[in-house]
């Protein structure tokens, strides 16, 4: 049966350590959302289901703690904190407002990834089965069959077209560069053949190409999509 990744969402204001992050853990199996701020963190949490959270204690809207304190009164989902070393003060608030663990900078990355494997096998949490069909906005995609439909209605897609859609949709969350798109969707020539394709795409998904929701690029990596947080059953 296929498996989605675990999906994390790492909130801090430094994006060279975003960025750091992301691919990190993207290489060992992750699917990964960012959020700069604790306000987009919110938007992110609104949309998404996520298997655990990393959250920088200083924010530039509000901090860490506060956001730690307000996830925790409505989900269970495995916290990581991120605090200053020197601070002693900031990791026990943090575990006083629900965080499961926390870390100070700077740090190791195998050593964030060791914590994060802890939390999630503490909380039970192996790879939920990826939907037969996901949904993102209006639409829904088979990957098994190929088969997009907005609203019932099914949208015709080009080889290549399907093939990228079905490539991102086996992982979902994840970013996969232009060089294994191009492989995957049998796309000859130059990056730009893979951007041309999926300026196409997301034509087709109505997405603004200058903000787009669900075929996201992710900066430095490549393209992701981004499917709807599930309805509860």
């Amino acid at each position: 049966m296929s498996t989605t990744l675990p999906h994390i969402l790492v909130v801090d204001d430094d994006p060279r350590l975003l960025a750091l992050l992301g691919r990190y853990l993207r290489r060992h199996g992750y699917a990964v959302t960012t959020a700069p701020d604790a306000a987009t963190a919110r938007s992110r949490l609104a949309q998404f289901a996520f298997d655990a959270l990393v959250v920088d204690v200083m924010l530039p809207d509000r901090d860490g703690i506060s956001l730690t304190r307000e996830v925790r009164a409505l989900s269970d989902v495995p916290i990581l904190v991120l605090t200053a070393r020197d601070a002693p003060e900031d990791r026990i608030r943090g575990l006083e407002a629900g965080a499961d663990d926390y870390l100070g900078k700077p740090f190791e990355p195998r050593e964030l990834l060791l914590r994060l494997s802890n939390l999630l096998r503490r909380a039970g949490g192996r790879p939920a089965p990826v939907p037969r069909v996901l949904r993102f906005g209006a639409f829904t995609f088979d990957p098994d069959s190929g088969e997009l439909r907005r609203e019932g209605e099914s949208v015709r897609l080009t080889p290549a077209e399907r093939a990228l859609l079905e490539a991102l949709a086996r992982v979902p969350g994840s970013a996969l560069s232009r060089a294994e798109l191009a492989e995957r969707a049998g796309i000859q020539g130059s990056d730009r053949a893979v951007d041309v394709q999926i300026t196409r795409l997301r034509r087709k998904l109505g997405e603004d190409p200058r903000n787009p929701r669900h075929l996201v690029t992710v900066r430095g990596e490549g393209y992701a999509l981004l499917v709807d947080k599930p309805e509860p059953a």
